[in-house]
């Protein structure tokens, strides 16, 4: 049709009709009663047909443009609400001019003045009542229409809205954009709401004792390879002892059980398990690989580890504070998924010196465990074992299993048995010269070398302060909040995720800045009890989520319970503090890798194949590790003092920032040595410098507050306990 009006060609159509004798008699068209019996969050019918898509809080919204009080007897976007799943068809008759239902009675058009049957002005009533009630569910507070051309659509008296078609993004009344796609297709909604969950345990559901216990035992066992193996990493290097390394392992257990119930009941309260980050380790490597303590022999772990609390405490009182006052709201501003993409991305690339140098040094045992990781979770992954896909959400405690006992059957085997050299090392290895090359190959493969066993209690509770007193220390200090500032970009990426994954609306800025500042405060719990890093939301917890199905905060929380008693269990600590290093270290370059695959995966929510994005993220990941790598060449001396893997850590004592201060270039070399900063720095200001449409960037959609007030089961997920919410009625900032 052309694009003349539409009730021009209905005048010239009744014209005609009045010059030809028709003999047809028109049937009357009863009121038009919708039916009631469905979802409207669930009705995408026209939206997918005409390509209309909306782009604010997952709900597909058509224009309110089309209301004429005066005008047509019909509202067909009315129509197209309230009818059932597929929208009614209309023609015009290019005689007659009225305006019909395919395979249905025609309907008398109501022109200017002219006078409208009972039936159409029963179906007009209807239309307006139905609009009434609708509205508050939708979330229309005000009309919104689009624009088509810089034209609005506009409703021609007769019922028949124009709808605009075209591919360009529709600006609306309140600034928000809706895109029209040619092919029809959606595009992703933020958040996935309004779709079919893929859950197969919900948010909310209430299941067994025994079905929790099993999901919660399975949820945290797909979780291992980041919960207990940081401590394999910092307390050696820190110069403890494999007693210390099953203590910091019960430590973090007990500081994670506790922080994650914490977080399940007062922070944004979706399933997500607090732990120690790795977020928190190359900070951690590069205080404890500081000039001052490489020589220090009497107490340097309980050194090391004093100066650790401190520095966490001060970051994270700052993310606290982050959380508590609001301003947290103001930054999210700022981050979007090409932000936090780069940014984590960077966590899991900043360990490559580690991971397969420290793996090498048994490829025995390593390289089985990569491959067998690899195997189970891409090439087993779809093989069902009693409904369950165990080798997809076990990948990880099954291969250590299995290369654990591979490992134990080689050193019983006598595989690392050299004559006059034993497995207490290096006591045993100081005076033989030929034991002293086989020492570093002993101490990484054999599964006996450790006697945290014969040294842990049965029965151990970690409590706060149990290393000492805590060092405060600028330098440190500054450092901290930095990293406290990553792992906030880091936990809104993950909110993001995980809320989609579970198909909830997405969070408020208020409830975000609440889950943040509960992190801070689960943070100074771990530096009180001196856990080595801070307690953070996993990233890798979304991809548990995903492969179990399982979003329970029951499964979470009794989960949580079981680490806080196994924690007491000094017995269970040992025995993962007695893991080969190099089995660690393979199991450590999946985790990483993960981590990696994890931070690359959040550019889904925007246009990834956009050459703006491309750039920022390719520039912002090669400069965050290029200019760390010009400031980790300073370390003249340091390189015959450290092993290889830990060189790029001691910068901070070495660096060339020199500005007359030991604490600021200490502070300033160590940040400028860290890949994520850095990251984070540039990804940072590219992204909010350089132009870019909303849809490109892949904005972070989140909920409005007053969309509590018009549809309060939307956010009730995120609400907190009405206890809590009646002590903190005032608190908008926090989203109650």
């Amino acid at each position: 049709m052309a694009t003349g009006s539409i009730s021009d060609f209905v005048n010239k159509a009744e014209s005609v009709r009045g010059r030809a004798e028709v003999g047809s008699v028109e049937s009357k068209v009863g009121a038009f009663v919708p039916r009631r019996d469905h979802n409207p969050r669930e009705l995408k019918s026209w939206a997918k047909r005409t390509g209309f898509v909306s782009n604010f809080s997952g709900e597909t919204v058509g224009s309110s443009s089309g209301r004429n009080e005066s005008g047509g007897g019909l509202d067909l976007e009315r129509g197209f609400r309230g009818g059932s799943g597929s929208s009614p068809k209309f023609e015009i008759d290019p005689v007659l001019g009225r305006t019909r239902p395919t395979g249905g009675a025609e309907i008398e058009p109501a022109g200017n003045g002219g006078v409208r049957s009972e039936s159409e002005e029963a179906m007009r009533v209807e239309s307006r009542r139905r609009r009434s009630e609708d509205e508050p569910v939708l979330g229309r507070d005000e009309e919104r229409s689009v624009g088509n051309g810089g034209n609005e659509n506009r409703n021609n008296g007769n019922g028949v809205m124009a709808v605009a078609s075209g591919g360009e993004a529709k600006k609306m009344d309140q600034g928000e954009e809706m895109h029209l796609y040619p092919d029809g297709e959606e595009e992703p909604v933020h958040g996935g709401w309004g779709r079919p969950s893929a859950m197969r345990i919900g948010l909310r559901e209430n299941l067994g004792f025994v079905p929790l216990i099993y999901y919660g035992l399975q949820h945290y066992l797909s979780l291992a390879g980041s919960l207990i193996f940081i401590p394999l990493i910092i307390v050696p290097t820190m110069g403890g002892t494999d007693k210390d390394t099953a203590t910091v392992i019960s430590t973090m257990l007990l500081v994670s059980g506790i922080t994650t119930i914490l977080h399940s009941y007062f922070g944004t309260r979706l399933p997500l398990v607090q732990g120690s980050s790795f977020v928190y380790l190359a900070p951690a490597l590069v205080i404890m690989n500081a000039q001052e303590y490489r020589n220090l022999t009497e107490h340097k772990f309980r050194h090391i580890m004093r100066e650790l609390q401190g520095a966490i405490i001060i970051g994270s009182i700052f993310q606290s504070i982050l959380g508590f006052t609001g301003l947290m709201s103001l930054l999210l501003r700022l981050i979007n998924p090409i932000v936090v993409a780069p940014t984590v991305a960077a966590v899991g690339l900043a360990f490559f010196s580690y991971g397969f140098p420290q793996a090498g040094s048994c490829v025995e045992i390593s390289i089985p465990q990569i491959l067998l990781v690899l195997m189970f979770t891409l090439y087993l992954r779809g093989v069902n074992i009693f409904g369950h896909r165990l080798f997809r959400i076990y990948a990880v405690p099954l291969s250590i299993m299995i290369i654990w006992t591979y490992a134990f059957f080689l050193t019983a085997g006598g595989a690392y048995d050299y004559k006059g050299c034993t497995s207490d090392i290096p006591s045993s290895n100081i005076l033989i010269d030929a034991c002293r090359r086989h020492a570093y190959t002993m101490q990484h493969c054999r599964t006996d070398v450790s006697n945290a066993w014969r040294t842990a209690a049965w029965v151990r509770i970690p409590y706060p302060l149990q290393w000492g007193i805590p060092i405060f220390h600028f330098r440190t200090s500054i450092i901290m909040v930095f990293v406290s500032l990553v792992a906030s970009v880091d936990s809104v990426g993950t909110y993001h995720s995980a809320s989609m994954q579970i198909n909830l609306k997405p969070p408020t800025r208020g409830i975000v800045s609440r889950g943040i500042a509960l992190e801070g405060f689960c943070s100074i719990l771990a530096g009180l009890w001196g856990s080595g890093t801070g307690s953070t939301t996993l990233t890798e917890n979304v991809h548990t989520i995903n492969i179990t199905k399982v979003a329970s905060r029951r499964v979470v929380e009794l989960g949580a319970v079981f680490l806080i008693f196994f924690s007491f269990i000094g017995k269970v600590g040992a025995i993962l503090a007695s893991i080969p290093l190099a089995l660690a270290a393979s199991v450590l370059c999946f985790t990483w890798a993960l981590v990696v695959a994890l931070g690359l995966s959040t550019l889904q929510y925007s246009r990834a194949a956009s050459f703006r994005n491309m750039m920022i993220v390719g520039v912002s990941l090669f400069l965050g590790l290029s200019i760390p790598a010009y400031f980790q060449q300073y370390q003249p001396e340091s390189s015959f003092i450290l092993p290889s893997y830990f060189i790029p850590y001691a910068a901070a004592s070495n660096g060339p920032a020199r500005t007359g201060s030991k604490q600021l270039d200490f502070a300033i070399n160590a940040l400028m040595s860290l890949n994520m900063v850095v990251t984070l720095v540039v990804a940072l200001v590219l992204e909010n410098t350089v132009p870019g449409s909303r849809q490109e960037r892949g904005v972070y959609i989140w909920s409005k507050p007053e969309d509590i007030n018009t549809d309060p089961s939307s956010l009730e997920d995120y609400s907190l306990p009405r206890k809590v919410s009646r002590c903190l009625c005032r608190s908008n900032c926090l989203g109650v």
